[in-house]
């Protein structure tokens, strides 16, 4: 499932899935700006059909933080 998860942040920020890796963040791809990072939201919470806190989207800084928030909502990638 993290291809799912890595496809959806490919698309949103259109650069290669290769250039995503749990390190992955606003400041390493340039492309993920605030506007992409709302984007990337809605199209997290519509695939994963689950809805992020306040606390949760402020406290999140990279792929990393996305896979444990996906996880705290029962939501499990196979690696």
């Amino acid at each position: 499932m993290s291809k799912r998860l890595y496809s959806i942040i490919s698309k949103v920020m259109d650069v290669p899935i290769s250039e995503i890796n749990d390190g992955s963040s606003p400041e390493s791809i340039e492309s993920w700006d605030s506007f992409n990072s709302y984007v990337l939201l809605d199209e997290l919470e519509t695939e994963f059909k689950t809805e992020f806190s306040i606390d949760e989207v402020v406290e999140t800084k990279n792929v990393a933080d996305i896979k444990k928030y996906l996880k705290k909502h029962g939501i499990e990638l196979n690696d």
